[in-house]
């Protein structure tokens, strides 16, 4: 894989221990970039490190995003490492299966630490050093959720239209500092994303949604985004046909989208 856009460039991974942020790490391996991957399991990004081996070179840098406080000191830490950040890939997030009323508050404030103020928090740290050297790229993994909402998804869906929200903006704002920001709306991909999903009171869902299992590869789906990100793209869908249907019903039949999802089991 050759990707000249990214051949030996700084690329920070967060997510990175499995999933589609493990399909990152390899992908931009093998397009050689020089890679910082993180994740809270440190022994999962040393297994990971070590399938890199086609990378200029790879760092491990722990992270725990549902402490945005710390933010500032990791990309401090980033920077020492490798002196820029040429690319951050936002993908660490953690779902959701339980309705808004059986849902504690404490699962949303974890849910929106870790899916936008830890990654608004790191993007904050990171922007100085992009907007002094006038060049960057932020490459945000969102969610077809993050258009729609999903009955069992309230928290989840909440920060993913956040991270719309805040990374729009930001993009009208650095447009004219050399500094790039893709979004890229997954569906279904097969990870382990329902599995670790958060119930009501905060423990793991524990089950692989059929949806999910059914999904497109992690590996395709980094692809898809990479290529984004390559040729320039503001967002990108990367979807399968049943989700890309539902999302364009949600925007040219409003009515009728929320009228199907009335029905949808949680």
């Amino acid at each position: 894989m050759a990707l000249s856009k990214f051949t030996g460039k700084i690329v920070w991974v967060t997510g990175a221990s499995s999933g589609i942020g493990e399909a990152f790490a390899k992908e931009f391996a093998a397009a050689g970039a020089r890679l910082i991957l993180s994740a809270r399991r440190e022994k999962e990004l040393e297994r990971v490190a070590a399938l890199c081996s086609s990378a200029q070179s790879v760092s491990v840098l722990p992270l725990d995003l549902t402490q945005p406080e710390r933010m500032a000191d990791a990309a401090q830490r980033a920077l020492k490492i490798a002196g820029r950040i040429d690319a951050l890939v936002h993908n660490a997030a953690v779902s959701q299966r339980a309705p808004a009323a059986s849902t504690a508050y404490e699962v949303d404030d974890r849910l929106m630490r870790t899916n936008y103020l830890g990654p608004v928090a790191l993007t904050k740290a990171v922007l100085p050093s992009m907007l002094e050297k006038h060049q960057g790229h932020f490459i945000v993994v969102t969610s077809v959720l993050g258009k729609i909402g999903l009955p069992g998804r309230s928290g989840y869906c909440a920060s993913k239209h956040a991270l719309h929200g805040f990374f729009d903006t930001l993009r009208a704002e650095v447009a004219n500092e050399g500094i790039h920001v893709t979004l890229a709306l997954p569906g279904w991909v097969r990870t382990n994303v329902s599995i670790n999903s958060l119930t009501g009171d905060g423990t793991p869902h524990g089950k692989m949604d059929p949806g999910t299992a059914s999904g497109m590869t992690p590996e395709e789906c980094a692809r898809r985004i990479i290529a984004a990100a390559e040729a320039g793209k503001d967002e990108v869908n990367v979807l399968r046909m049943k989700e890309g249907l539902a999302l364009a019903l949600s925007r040219f039949a409003p009515a009728l989208f929320r009228r199907l999802i009335r029905n949808r089991p949680v």
